[in-house]
């Protein structure tokens, strides 16, 4: 069974930091392409950063310049580390493992909620 775990989310004061994390198993991790989204209340959720797994990046328009993704193969583990964050940040972030063999659709993680404010 695929399962993703996100972790990491919290309250952050603007202008500072947060690394989440995003643990998948029941998958064969470094086979896949993953990504991070994020929803805010009354907002579609948006991308956030995709890592493919040739490891290239792309960044959502609002994030590039703020945001890193990583992964780590070995631990089936892939990261976002936010760095300047602001209250328009503030969003439930999701972890998504795209599509592949044999089932071909996205799996999804829980979400861990992120709130930026003063």
């Amino acid at each position: 069974q695929v399962q993703l775990v996100e972790s990491g989310g919290g309250l952050v004061q603007p202008g500072g930091s947060l690394r989440l994390s995003c643990a998948v198993s029941g998958s064969i991790f470094s086979r896949y392409n993953m990504g991070w989204y994020r929803q805010a209340p009354g907002k579609q959720r948006e991308l956030v950063a995709s890592i493919r797994s040739d490891g290239n990046k792309n960044y959502g328009d609002s994030v590039k310049g703020r945001f890193t993704i990583s992964r780590d193969n070995a631990k089936n583990t892939v990261y976002l580390q936010m760095n300047s964050l602001t209250p328009e940040d503030t969003a439930v972030y999701y972890c998504k493992r795209g599509r592949s063999w044999p089932d071909w659709k996205d799996y999804w993680g829980q979400g861990t909620q992120v709130t930026v404010s003063s």
